[in-house]
């Protein structure tokens, strides 16, 4: 895992150096600062030698000159070096998202995915600055300030070893306690983001069925658990402070009992006040960033789940590559289907495409239909490589899908998705997703084959009108076309329309499927359909039906020897002229 986050410290290693170079810089002078007080006191102030202090004096602010430079200094590397690390951090994990497959996505949730990217990158760039500072200022001056105490006068400074086994004892139980319930806590922060999200995203549906005390009590119960756990793991925590204290008190007052002695006892022979002071200020550093080293364990502790989280993400890899040696261009919009079988799991016990053989040749259109859970998306999906087939193959330009390029494959499939998404930005920001260096004549075109370009020019900034995230502020028919001129913008030898015609009428959606016809006549064109209407006029139609091909053929065949087929389209028709 170490290894693993250190490679997104990369350009930030100089000052990953620098600060601990100048942090042991800065314990130094704060160490020698109490010998020279002790000398200060045994050789200039009892002996009244006013030159000596002077001389000392003067010494002991250029030391504290020194020891704050170096503090700032320290300071300013650290923050550099752990605010690089957490950009790193964030880009390469947003940069292995961007990776993933399907079914890594699958794994982990949204909510999950942005709480990672926030909270616990936090989290480890908080924890990396006290490393980098904390974790090496605490144990140099803990045993820098040790040497000097027991050069002074071993049997004072030995009063440090009887407490540091009850200390040792007392962090490690915190930590064995407090680590599981902070790893259970950052996973209800998961579930947390996702009842808030949900409900931003669905807050016209909630106030449409006034559910909003439901979706509070959603929050609060969540809430509620991360408070818990919040206040158990706190209150494990909580305990650090009593045992350094209690730590602290009882070596200072052993100390001052056991020098105070000595000195009364030899008449200041065997210790001087000078070096009694010198070891009650050694005494004080040493407590005092123990203490802070116990501060520092605790983030680590609070850190370690964070680190597990974010590691997980950055060791996930996509099971979906693209091969040696692949294929950078693809031939044409002909698809074959072999045998196919696809289960989401990869078990073959559990398919829900099942022996799928079907041949498209290039430049068709060709329509899908079945009933809800048919598979049908699942089905449009293997033709991208958005997920791999269990058994047989896929070909798209008679050649095998796994042996594309990714980004070559996809170049050569658009999708218009079953959930039509729009980004936050310009109607033309929007459309460079299908092709970035599009011209504003080849946007207007492709919009207009859409039939999105009239209700565009009629917005307040016509293509410059800003889209809300996620397309709030147009409607379902209008995001919708807008997704489908983006995708003409792309080109493409294959264009799948997943059901992406639904919400708008059927005249639009006869003008659509006419423009596309005549627009991009050598794309093979699939569309999923649940309104015979829009598929009808389809060169081949499949009739998906629990994950099986159940027929295939043009629209007169299917009334013919389709069953399924026959009962929708007697149903839609029926329907139509009662309406009528």
């Amino acid at each position: 895992m170490i290894k693993r986050l250190s490679q997104s410290i990369r350009e930030f290693k100089l000052p990953s150096f620098l600060s601990p170079l100048f942090v042991s810089l800065e314990v130094l002078m704060e160490v020698l600062i109490p010998f020279l007080m002790g000398k200060l006191i045994d050789n200039g102030i009892d002996k009244a030698d006013t030159a000596y202090v002077v001389k000392v004096g003067a010494l002991l602010i250029v030391l504290c000159m020194l020891s704050l430079w170096f503090g700032v200094l320290a300071g300013n590397y650290a923050s550099k070096a752990s605010a690089g690390f957490a950009r790193n951090l964030r880009h390469d994990m947003y940069h292995n998202v961007q990776s993933f497959s399907f079914s890594n996505i699958d794994k982990f949730s949204s909510s999950s995915l942005v709480t990672r990217l926030t909270t616990d990158v936090t989290h480890l760039q908080n924890a990396y600055q006290m490393l980098i500072r904390i974790a090496v200022r605490s144990p140099i001056m803990t045993i820098m300030s040790l040497v000097m105490a027991f050069r002074i006068n071993a049997r004072l400074a030995s009063v440090f070893i009887c407490v540091i086994p009850f200390l040792g004892t007392g962090l490690f139980i915190i930590t064995k306690k407090a680590h599981p319930v902070f790893k259970r806590m950052f996973k209800k922060y998961d579930r947390l983001n996702t009842v808030v999200s949900e409900n931003l995203r669905g807050i016209r549906v909630v106030k449409s069925f006034v559910r909003e005390d439901t979706e509070e009590k959603k929050f609060k119960d969540v809430s509620g658990e991360i408070y818990n756990d919040s206040k158990l793991a706190e209150g494990y925590l909580a305990f650090n402070a009593p045992i350094m204290q209690f730590s602290s008190y009882t070596c200072m007052i052993m100390i001052a009992w056991l020098g105070a002695r000595m000195i009364i006892s030899t008449n200041a022979s065997a210790l001087s006040t000078g070096d009694l002071f010198s070891v009650i200020t050694y005494t004080m550093q040493i407590l005092m960033n123990l203490m802070t080293f116990s501060m520092l364990y605790v983030m680590l502790t609070m850190s370690k789940a964070s680190a597990e989280r974010i590691t997980e993400v950055l060791n996930e890899e996509s099971n979906l590559t693209s091969p040696e040696n692949a294929i950078k261009e693809a031939k044409d919009g002909s698809i074959e289907f072999s045998d196919v079988g696809f289960s989401y799991s990869g078990s073959k016990e559990h398919l829900c495409l099942r022996d799928v053989n079907i041949k498209i040749n290039s430049g068709e259109t060709v329509g899908i239909i079945g009933a809800t859970g048919s598979s049908k998306t699942s089905f449009v999906q293997l033709i991208p490589r958005l997920y791999d087939v269990t058994e047989g193959i896929v070909k798209v330009g008679e050649v095998d899908v796994r042996k594309y390029d990714l980004d070559t494959l996809r170049n050569s499939v658009a999708m218009v998705l079953q959930k039509n998404v729009l980004f936050s930005g310009t109607i033309k920001d929007n459309l460079r997703w299908g092709n970035e260096n599009a011209t504003d004549e080849e946007m207007i075109e492709a919009c207009r084959l859409s039939c999105a370009d009239d209700f565009i020019k009629e917005m307040p900034e016509g293509y410059d009108t800003f889209i809300e995230q996620g397309g709030t502020n147009v409607s379902g028919g209008q995001k919708q076309r807008i997704c489908i001129a983006r995708s003409l913008l792309q080109k493409p030898k294959v264009l799948i329309m997943d059901d992406s015609t639904s919400a708008v009428d059927t005249k639009t959606d006869a003008m659509i499927r006419k423009a596309m016809k005549e627009y991009i006549p050598e794309t093979t064109k699939i569309i999923i359909a649940q309104r015979i209407s829009s598929i009808e006029s389809a060169d081949k139609i499949i009739v998906l039906d629990d994950g099986l091909v159940e027929a295939f053929g043009t629209h007169e065949e299917l009334l013919i020897k389709s069953e399924i087929y026959r009962d929708v389209y007697e149903s839609q028709t029926k329907g139509g002229k009662e309406n009528e």
